[in-house]
């Protein structure tokens, strides 16, 4: 015959043991991130019978014809959609958060409100002094809540270019790792152990590259990946062994931009999109801040040039300076608080002039304004708020399919290892029968 017991069950063994072997680098890497369970691929070898003898029974064994991943491109590619758009949101999510608590715990409103209280209380006897004193008071403390809260929200800006700045270095290290490892699958045998490994490697970075920014892939038959960076339009990031150089740079208004060896990307997905898009609403924020500033001033100082000082002199500006950040007091003394009209003479208790500013602040609305704003960024708090928990829910559905799918059972593995266990037992068996008959064989005078 063209093969043998013999022949045929020592095949089985080194089948069997490469399946054990398999099995227990499974069960090793259970928890190991990125990695896929792996499987022998077996196959039948067989032998053509004899030229002269074709009745023979031609069999030779098994073989390791391969090393499988368990992997599915389609669920890979949805982790990667969803976790993108989960870092966005987080990373949005966060940010809106601290805006929040900038505007919120600098006490903008509740500065306003004192103000517009202390004058309230001057109207009732504008020439005592305390009372005007109090005033001041509380305008300095208006002024320099807006100090805070601008300080605040370029301290929210600064932390997220900071972190942008970050995500684009790591970028570009998963870019270059991308390339090398796009190399070496150039050069792997397929179907290999180390083909299996340099997969691994290579699908758990565009994972996390995907947490940076959104990429679109392109795998090759060798499995190489062509990844570019902004959607399918986007700009080449990883094509072969090549790498492109991902930056990010700041606007006037401290918004942010991205391009690709200079190309301008605009990713919408993962902390990159996150942080740019919070940088929009910081930006939005400081302008809501600075006009709501700018108008108070120029309210108050515009009552200030229409009246008297308590001496009888033409009242002066309270407040300098441009936007939240610049907003100060031009005097402290609380005498040159213009309380009547212009012309009074001195010392008068005529506060027609302050009702007027009074008025106008109410018709400005200077309180409501800090408000309104305080409610438009808490409504947008939560709602993304209501988005990120949608995102995240969908975004672990997808990982725990793709871990069923391709993570390590060790129930499955601890089957395996009596099935593949009992088979090289048996193979062994097998060549000792054959070996019993071999010896028989020769016995036989």
């Amino acid at each position: 015959m063209a093969s043998d017991l013999l022949s045929i069950a020592a095949s089985g063994t080194r089948a069997a043991r490469s399946a054990l072997d398999i099995t227990a680098q499974n069960i090793a890497n259970a928890s190991t991130e990125g990695y896929v369970r792996r499987s022998v691929q077996l196959s039948e070898v067989s032998a053509s019978s004899g030229v002269l003898r074709p009745g023979d029974v031609s069999l030779s064994g098994v073989r390791v014809s391969g090393i499988t991943r368990n992997a599915d491109a389609v669920r890979q590619a949805e982790v990667r959609r969803t976790g993108s758009d989960l870092a966005r949101a987080n990373t949005d999510l966060a940010a809106l958060k601290s805006t929040e608590n900038a505007i919120e715990k600098a006490g903008v409103y509740e500065a306003i409100v004192g103000f517009e209280a202390s004058l309230l209380q001057l109207s009732n006897n504008p020439t005592d002094p305390s009372l005007r004193a109090a005033a001041v008071a509380g305008a300095q403390t208006m002024a320099d809540k807006f100090n805070i809260a601008a300080d605040s929200l370029e301290a929210v800006g600064d932390g997220l270019r900071f972190d942008a700045a970050a995500k684009v270095e790591e970028a570009n290290t998963i870019g270059s790792d991308l390339g090398r490892i796009n190399l070496q699958l150039a050069r792997t045998g397929e179907n290999s152990s180390d083909r299996a490994t340099l997969l691994d490697q290579r699908d758990l970075l565009l994972t996390k590259l995907s947490d940076i920014a959104d990429v679109s892939t392109q795998f090759a038959s060798n499995g190489t990946v062509t990844v570019r960076l902004g959607g399918s339009t986007g700009a080449v990031f990883v094509e072969g062994s090549a790498s492109a150089s991902l930056s990010v740079a700041e606007a006037a208004d401290g918004t942010i931009n991205f391009a690709v060896n200079g190309q301008a990307v605009t990713p919408t997905g993962g902390s990159l999109a996150g942080s740019a898009q919070a940088l929009s609403y910081v930006a939005e924020t400081r302008t809501r801040l600075d006009a709501l500033a700018d108008g108070i001033a120029a309210t108050v100082n515009d009552a200030q040039s229409q009246g008297a000082a308590l001496d009888g002199s033409d009242g002066q500006p309270l407040f300098t300076g441009m936007g939240a950040a610049g907003m100060s007091l031009a005097f402290t003394n609380g005498s040159l608080l213009a309380t009547a009209p212009a012309g009074s003479d001195p010392s008068s208790r005529d506060a027609s002039n302050l009702t007027d500013l009074r008025s106008a602040l109410e018709t400005g609305g200077a309180a409501s304004g800090a408000n309104a704003l305080l409610f438009d960024i808490s409504s947008r708090v939560s709602s993304r708020q209501t988005t990120q928990e949608a995102l995240a829910s969908i975004a672990t559905a997808a990982s725990e399919s793709l871990k069923q799918q391709a993570g390590v059972d060790l129930d499955d593995e601890a089957a395996n290892l009596l099935r593949f266990q009992l088979a090289f037992q048996a193979s062994g068996r097998a060549m000792q029968v054959a070996n019993d008959i071999f010896d028989t064989l020769l016995n036989i005078r």
